[in-house]
């Protein structure tokens, strides 16, 4: 267990304390326990994230993927696998300038070393991430380092060494006060002794260990230690006692569902059992032994072929992203042999372009002439534009004289409509020698309402103003008389029904027949304005 647990706190406590506000991180501090029983699943998530980190230009969630990918193979056994994760890791690290991660990074594969029998490697690796821990004053990260260094020489069997580094690894996680660090450095002070036979010392390191995995609520983590301490009773000839221990760590395995550690404890139950010379117990914890640690390599089996499925998946998916990456390269080619073969065409249109200059220049010519046109048009359309301009003026004096004619006709008219009625009011009196004259003279002004050469003029008036008109009104009627297109050029220049009774001479009830007659002759249909139909012509 101590083999990855250094590098692993050194990795997430370094996380925890400064990635904890990216999502993908959180992600993948959740996929590490995934990975412990689900190596494939954990694999495919990462690689998902990695893409994403990748497009996102994420450099920490980008190389921590490629870290625990890293750590997933290692775990499976697939060295080399896991090797080409970390050091593509280690580039990412390296070029987003994080030292943390990059000291870590350096860690796991000082671990990965030591497996593969490269020890000169591994320390390497160990003393490159302890330089960097001590220049950013990481504690965790120096103390991690200092234990898996005491691991290597607890190997090779220096054990002064050993226990050198391993408590100044114990004395910085003390310093940055992780429990959980030092218990498990309380606990491989704990095996060193037990190698050396040294039950008293490894019982106390191991007691310390599991009160410190207690205070951190590390079940886990106790679970191994109380074992272990099972372990020396029985070394110690403390049967009965070591029973109870490896009972109790059976126990925690059991709800934890740690197949592996319920083997180890069978194991140790029979052991215990076969001193006490008791078989038939002894045969059933050996048995039982057996049976979990086929359950754990069964286990195993098939979570090595998932895993190994999903690694022959990702290099295919792997290899499918060169290839395109090589079609991609060849787009590029064609690409640049398209922009030279335009360069080429360019050139062979500047030689036409040059072969052709004469002909444009007579082009050129002939564009001047037709400007010179052009110019000419333009000064014709501003001398109608001119013209147009006078016709409207001319328009509006029209349109003043009509106005004028129609005010003298109107006043004209109410005139003689006063004279008329007062000469009505005389005739009526009963002076006979005025009747005579006064009739003559009524007779007169009654001839006077009609007097053509007042329309005549009105009439050239209103059709300079209105041109057309008229002939547009006999387009609806052939039956049209002279009064009729007298009332309907009154109503085009839109006079109230007095006024026109007025200028006609007639009453206003003659009007309204006028007006009925009219909008049958123009077959007008009933509720249709007739005044508003003439204006609209």
């Amino acid at each position: 267990m101590f083999k990855r647990f250094c590098f692993l706190i050194a990795v997430f406590s370094f996380l925890l304390s400064s990635l904890t506000s990216h999502a993908e991180d959180d992600k993948l501090l959740s996929i590490h326990s995934l990975s412990q029983k689900h190596p494939d699943s954990a694999l495919i998530i990462l690689k998902k994230i990695y893409a994403r980190a990748v497009d996102k230009n994420d450099g920490v969630a980008e190389g921590m993927c490629l870290q625990q990918m890293g750590e997933i193979c290692f775990n499976q056994g697939h060295y080399a696998q896991a090797l080409e994760f970390y050091l593509h890791a280690d580039k990412v690290f390296n070029k987003i300038n994080n030292p943390n991660l990059l000291a870590a990074n350096m860690g796991e594969m000082g671990v990965l070393y030591y497996y593969n029998k490269q020890v000169g490697k591994s320390r390497q690796m160990y003393n490159k991430a302890l330089a960097i821990y001590k220049k950013n004053n990481n504690l965790k990260g120096q103390a991690a380092i200092f234990g898996n260094i005491g691991h290597l020489y607890e190997k090779s069997h220096q054990y002064d060494s050993s226990f050198y580094y391993q408590n100044l690894a114990l004395k910085s996680y003390n310093q940055a006060n992780y429990k959980q660090g030092a218990a498990k450095i309380y606990e491989n002070l704990g095996s060193v002794y037990e190698d050396l036979a040294k039950y008293d010392s490894a019982y106390v390191s191991f007691n310390r260990s599991l009160q410190l995995y207690k205070e951190d609520h590390n079940e886990i983590g106790s679970i191994e230690v109380i074992n272990n301490l099972g372990d020396i009773l029985r070394k110690t000839g403390k049967y009965k006692e070591s029973i109870v221990q490896s009972r109790r760590a059976m126990e925690l395995a059991r709800q934890t569902g740690n197949i592996y550690q319920l083997a180890s404890c069978s194991k140790d139950l029979g052991k215990v059992y076969e001193l006490m010379n008791q078989m038939d117990s002894a045969y059933h914890y050996a048995e039982l032994s057996r049976k979990y640690s086929l359950e754990v390599y069964s286990k195993d089996g098939v979570n090595q072929t998932a895993f190994l499925q999903v690694l022959y998946d990702m290099n295919k998916k792997s290899d499918e992203i060169n290839r395109l990456n090589n079609v991609r390269k060849l787009n590029q080619v064609i690409a640049i042999a398209g922009v030279i073969v335009a360069v080429l065409i360019i050139i062979l249109s500047l030689v036409i372009f040059s072969r052709q200059r004469f002909k444009i220049k007579e082009q050129q010519t002939l564009a001047r002439q037709k400007e010179a046109e052009h110019e000419l048009v333009q000064v014709q359309l501003k001398n109608q534009q001119l013209e147009e301009e006078n016709l409207k003026q001319q328009l509006e004096i029209k349109s003043k004289e009509l106005s004028t004619h129609t005010l003298n006709l109107i006043k004209n008219n109410q005139f003689l409509e006063h004279l008329r009625t007062t000469l009505h009011t005389m005739v009526k009196d009963d002076k006979r020698d005025q009747k005579k004259q006064m009739q003559q003279l009524i007779s007169q002004i009654n001839d006077s309402f009609n007097h053509e050469q007042y329309w005549k003029e009105f009439t050239a008036a209103f059709e300079q103003v209105h041109q057309q008109f008229f002939d547009n009104i006999r387009a609806y009627s052939n039956e049209l008389t002279s009064a009729d297109m007298r009332l309907i050029a009154l109503l085009r220049i839109n006079l109230n029904s007095n006024d026109i009774a007025t200028l006609l001479g007639i009453s206003p009830d003659s009007l309204r027949v006028s007006r009925y007659r009219l909008r049958k002759k123009l077959s007008i249909p009933q509720g249709d304005n007739l005044t508003a139909f003439i204006q609209a012509l």
